[in-house]
């Protein structure tokens, strides 16, 4: 079978960059590589641009409303390929089928918002706020948006950019993660299908150089991104330097704190689906557990309970499994050092891949490592989990 080669959504057609350089696309459930994605160069981004600048005039001067009737049909559209949309994140990202439903329905809320936009659009007035002034405010297009999304949310976080975007009458340029490229494209195609002009909404694939090139483009004229903190920062810089609006989210460390006395039930629930949910591989995950005075052991007691539970597999085939894997071997191989170095450290470690006993239907491919250590006496109690990437 071969393998899927993904191209560029511009000016709604599928257009294959020029490129030598590409990237396999896995699925991380198995390793097989499924896609390669192009690293495309500057005069792809230039190219999106060009066709995004030129339907912006046309797109901004159509009427709100006429907008708002466009995006109620892609919300349509994109409610009735949640399932087929699921199952590609399924697939690239290696969430379960029920976080992927997730990630669509959390995008699907953002589309439900922008679809208000004639009521959102609304300015303000203030009839003689001095003598003989009255004072208006309008609210305006920019012209050509960007948006550069991670591989966490293939749906959802692009979701929070470019429907609001092209609501308010501009036209929009979409830079996924390269891990994760399928996702956008089919978007790109629903929201041709529902009826979105040519060139108002782009996606061009790439790494370094197509986010170097949006962020300093003097065609773009604001930015989104959302990823690891150093980026961000870069992002952030690059683009303000240029003179652009730029919105740059980071990262975070999540601190949970328990009390004596937590309800155990719901704590626990709490606990699992931020540490465990799409393989922690979220902004809000909770990398660390603070169990405080006499709660800290039987916490500790529970939590190995709930995570022996846990069932590991395909989730690209198997619709109950209760935790993918992590996206890729540089992310497993990370995890395996942060454990590696605990036992350097001489952490206590409560279970490992010898003593979890996790059901797995392929325990001989998968290696699993799950730990809960101490650190610093008895207050800090951290979760690492990872499942080995083939």
């Amino acid at each position: 079978m071969s393998t899927e080669v993904i191209t560029n959504f511009i000016h709604g057609k599928p257009i294959a960059p020029q490129v030598e350089n590409f990237g396999d696309v896995h699925n991380p459930s198995t390793g097989e590589v499924i896609a390669k994605t192009p690293f495309s160069q500057a005069h792809d981004v230039d190219a999106a641009v060009e066709s995004a600048g030129k339907a912006f005039p046309s797109w901004s001067d159509t009427p709100a409303p006429a907008r708002a009737k466009i995006l109620f049909e892609c919300r349509r559209l994109v409610a009735e390929n949640l399932e087929a949309l699921s199952q590609l994140i399924c697939e690239e990202n290696g969430k379960t089928f029920g976080e992927a439903k997730g990630d669509v329905t959390r995008g699907l809320e953002v589309l439900e918002f922008a679809c208000n936009i004639p009521h959102l659009l609304k300015g303000e007035s203030l009839p003689q706020m001095a003598e003989h002034i009255d004072g208006t405010t309008s609210r305006e297009p920019l012209g050509v948006c960007a948006g550069i999304t991670p591989f966490n949310f293939p749906v959802m976080v692009p979701m929070w950019m470019f429907p609001l975007a092209i609501a308010c009458g501009n036209t929009f340029i979409l830079k996924p993660s390269e891990k994760v490229p399928r996702c956008a494209n089919r978007l790109a195609q629903i929201f041709l299908e529902a009826g979105l002009p040519e060139g108002v909404f782009n996606v061009v694939h790439g790494g370094r150089e197509a986010v170097e090139t949006i962020c300093a483009h003097p065609g773009i004229s604001a930015v989104s991104f959302v990823g690891s903190t150093s980026v961000a920062q870069a992002v952030y810089e690059q683009g303000t330097r240029a003179g652009k609006r730029v919105q740059a989210a980071g990262g975070a460390k999540n601190v949970m704190v328990v009390m004596p006395d937590a309800e155990r039930d719901s704590t626990l629930r709490a606990i699992m689906g931020a540490a465990f949910g799409c393989a922690g591989q979220r902004c809000m995950a909770g990398s660390i557990l603070m169990g405080i005075g006499e709660i800290a052991d039987p916490l500790q007691e529970s939590l190995v309970s709930e995570m022996d539970a846990l069932t590991l597999g395909d989730t690209s085939r198997d619709r109950s499994v209760g935790m993918g894997a992590v996206i890729d071997s540089q992310s497993r191989d990370r995890l395996f050092g942060v454990i590696e170095k605990a036992a350097q450290d001489k952490v206590q470690i409560v279970r490992d891949d010898e003593q979890c006993g996790i059901r797995s239907g392929s325990a001989e491919r998968d290696r699993i490592k799950w730990v809960v250590w101490i650190r610093d006496g008895e207050l800090h109690r951290t979760a690492v989990r990872a499942r080995v990437h083939r």
